[in-house]
C-alpha cells in the first residue's frame, strides 16, 4: 500500500499524479466539476467525501476568490500546515491567511472559478483548477522595494491536495503550480 502523505510530501507534482493513479486503480470514482453525474459528483462517494469536495468548492470559488478570510476556518484547521509550490511550508491559519492575502496585493483580481477534476478518497481530496489574475499593482519584493506591474494576465493550472480531519477541516494542504510558467506569464521570467 502506498503511504499517500509521504508520497505527496516527497514527490510534489509526481506525487499528485501517482495519488490520482492510485485512487483510480483502487476503484475510487473520480468527481468531475461540470461533467459526469448531473450533481457534479459521481455515484458512490461517501457523505464525508462529498462534503469535503463541497467545502473545497466553496473555499476556492467564494472564500479565496472574494478574500473572505474570516471564513477560512470553515475549511482549514487553526494549526494547518500548508506546503507551497516552492518547497516551503507554513504552520497555522493566520500565516496562511497572510500569505493568501499577499497574492491579492499585486493582482487584486486573483480568482479560482472552476475545478475541472476533483477526487475524494476517505480523508483525502485532490482538486485541479485555474488560478487567474492580472499583475496590475506593485509587487513587494521582500527586500523593502517593489516590482512594478507589467499589466500581464496569468492563467495558471493548479492543484490542491487536502488531508481532512473529523471536524471537516484540513489539517494539511499541498498547493501545486509551476512557478516558472507563472513568472513567465506575468512578465518576470
Amino acid at each position: 500500500m502506498i503511504d499517500r502523505r509521504s508520497l505527496i510530501r516527497n514527490s510534489s507534482a509526481a506525487g499528485f499524479g501517482a495519488l490520482a493513479l492510485t485512487a483510480v486503480s483502487s476503484g475510487t470514482e473520480l468527481a468531475y466539476g461540470s461533467t459526469g453525474h448531473p450533481s457534479g459528483f459521481p455515484e458512490g462517494l461517501s457523505r464525508g467525501e462529498r462534503r469535503h469536495l463541497q467545502i473545497f468548492d466553496e473555499l476556492d470559488f467564494d472564500v479565496f476568490t472574494h478574500q473572505k478570510w474570516d471564513r477560512l476556518g470553515e475549511s482549514h484547521a487553526r494549526n494547518i500546515r500548508v506546503h507551497w509550490p516552492d518547497g516551503h511550508f507554513t504552520d497555522g491559519i493566520d500565516k496562511h491567511i497572510a500569505d493568501l492575502a499577499a497574492l491579492f496585493v499585486w493582482a487584486p483580481d486573483t480568482r479560482i472559478r472552476e475545478h475541472p477534476f476533483r477526487l475524494a478518497n476517505g480523508q483525502l481530496t485532490a482538486v485541479t483548477g485555474f488560478m487567474k489574475g492580472t499583475f496590475t499593482k506593485p509587487m513587494p519584493d521582500g527586500k523593502g522595494g517593489f516590482i512594478q506591474p507589467t499589466g500581464k494576465a496569468y492563467s495558471l493550472p493548479m492543484a490542491t491536495v487536502g488531508i481532512w480531519n473529523k471536524r471537516n477541516t484540513m489539517d494539511e494542504e499541498y498547493l501545486f503550480w509551476d512557478n516558472q510558467t507563472f513568472y513567465a506569464q506575468i512578465g518576470l521570467g
